[in-house]
């Protein structure tokens, strides 16, 4: 039997982040051709059937608009380490879930676009990892075609992020012209060369200085004196900023083409912190040799057609899982079996039979676990709870047809489950109406989406006056409802929120009535 510390040691579980359009879907599928965990080719998934050509956006409704809109768990082995890979989604709007799954993760990959450099975006997922003290590499993507010169990137990057960027790779050639990179650890300059589409993995030399400026002449030059800047300056890899989130090490590639991609994976083996002692609600730390424990980051069904099963996303934080064990959920204090223990790649799954500290496990149908629950085998483990996001959007749902209001109320709740947008009630209409809450409008093109293909319950939407909201209670609520322009209603887990049409009323209520209840939530505004 493994050691869960030795075996802890030996995982890299990072999630990759970035504004849509800077290449994160085309890194993770990069990354799996490198991992071997992709046939010969990208694209060509090395799982069970080896027919399936979706990795990290499985969801119809992704493929159709090109961007992630839900995150995806993908582990392969590389270098000896069992990667663990969390694709997170790109748009703004899914910032929630996003958020989760960095709880569950060491480290981040913050991809940029050479072109566009920090994007909004960028910047409010940059600030999500600031708050889960979160450390991060960055990717500087798409450097085969025309963009920003590296040097500008660098001050960008520390200017906006106030983080010191310390390139690991520099580029050979510029935007547009990339001809390779020299890894200041190494000083050894490797040139790349196209593959048809990028779908194998690009030929990488070693090239002598002589040959570099016979060959590469000016850009070659240009990139040596630029790398010998960045050493007088004191630019390099610092190991102990880059954990407290001061510093990140930078890389350069282009995803397409699987330029600089290798060097960038194993910056993730090397760089990346295997699980530490996962810190519990108490303060304290759980011992990564404890008995097992695991906490709940997402929840998910509709995954597979062939199953229309619900799956728990679960990080282990200690110990050894074997599948059949009975855990118990601690906010329930109910036990469960794992039988149907997952490992999860992408859409695909295997039976999982062991897992360890860093691993993601897919717990099939264990139906009362819900986001943010701790599971634990003997030892009770309770860890932090997961904030909810502060909706700005508010729209009341009616299913079309109400000979389908029983697949309505059931795709309501597992929406509202999975945390995929929020659900609130009010007293006098409970489940006829309900209210949809969003950090961001395209939840409601997702949840609308979902209840029609996945439930069959087509469903109209209809505007309310509502622009922000606050968590009360039930003393201030009975006040609030009787004010005009405020409505309070209840989310399932029984938080109740007082609904505002303008925030210029809600600053008046809380001017003139400083006594009631009136809780910020984290990141109004998406992300602050």
């Amino acid at each position: 039997m493994a050691d869960p510390r030795t075996e802890a040691a030996r995982r890299r579980t990072f999630a990759i982040i970035s504004h849509p359009d800077a290449g994160k879907t085309t890194l993770t599928e990069k990354f799996l051709l490198y991992g071997g965990a992709l046939g010969k080719e990208a694209g060509s998934v090395k799982a069970r059937q080896g027919r399936r050509s979706a990795t990290s956006d499985w969801m119809e409704l992704e493929q159709q608009r090109g961007i992630s809109i839900t995150s995806t768990v993908l582990q392969f082995e590389y270098r000896d380490c069992v990667i663990n890979l969390l694709d997170t989604p790109g748009h703004r709007d899914f910032s929630e879930d996003t958020y989760r799954v960095l709880v569950a993760a060491d480290a981040a990959i913050m991809v940029l676009d050479a072109a566009k450099g920090i994007e909004p975006q960028t910047l409010k997922l940059f600030e999500v990892c600031r708050e889960r003290e979160i450390p991060f590499l960055t990717f500087i993507n798409k450097w085969d075609r025309p963009g920003k010169a590296p040097l500008e990137l660098l001050d960008e990057i520390e200017e906006t992020l106030v983080v010191e960027p310390t390139p690991v790779t520099w580029p050979v050639g510029i935007p547009g012209d990339f001809r390779g990179v020299i890894h200041r650890g190494t000083g050894i300059y490797t040139r790349f060369e196209r593959t048809a589409r990028g779908s194998t993995i690009a030929p990488e030399e070693e090239v002598e200085a002589a040959e570099a400026e016979a060959s590469d002449g000016e850009w070659w030059l240009a990139a040596k004196e630029e790398v010998e800047l960045l050493d007088e300056v004191g630019r390099g890899v610092d190991v102990k900023t880059f954990l407290a989130g001061e510093s990140t090490p930078l890389f350069f590639g282009s995803a397409l083409t699987n330029f600089g991609v290798r060097f960038l994976l194993d910056g993730v083996v090397d760089l990346v912190p295997p699980p530490a002692p996962r810190r519990l609600a108490d303060g304290s730390r759980r011992a990564l040799d404890a008995p097992f424990s695991g906490l709940v980051f997402k929840v998910q069904a509709g995954m597979d057609k062939a199953h229309r099963d619900r799956i728990a996303f679960v990080r282990v934080c200690s110990g050894r899982f074997e599948r059949g064990i009975t855990a118990v959920a601690e906010r329930t204090k109910r036990q469960f079996s794992t039988k149907y223990a997952q490992a999860m790649f992408g859409q695909d799954r295997d039976t999982a039979d062991e897992a360890y500290p860093g691993d993601v496990l897919g717990l099939v149908n264990a139906n009362d676990l819900r986001v943010g629950d701790a599971v634990y085998v003997d030892e009770p483990a309770s860890f932090p709870p997961l904030p909810a996001f502060a909706p700005e959007h508010f729209m009341r749902a009616r299913v079309k047809d109400t000979s389908k209001f029983k697949q309505f109320r059931k795709g309501v709740a597992q929406l509202d489950e999975e945390g995929a947008i929020q659900v609130l009630r009010e007293e006098d209409l409970g489940d006829q109406a309900p209210v949809l809450a969003a950090v961001g409008p395209m939840q409601f093109e997702v949840a609308t989406y979902r209840l029609e293909n996945e439930f069959g319950a087509p469903i109209e939407l209809t505007a309310t006056p509502y622009t922000i909201a606050r968590k009360t209670d039930s003393e201030s609520a009975s006040r609030l409802n009787a004010m005009q322009g405020v409505a309070v209603m209840s989310r399932d887990d029984g938080t109740q929120l007082a609904l505002f049409e303008s925030k210029y009323w809600m600053d008046r209520v809380l001017a003139d009535h400083p006594e009631l209840t009136l809780d910020r939530m984290i990141a109004e505004g998406g992300l602050n």
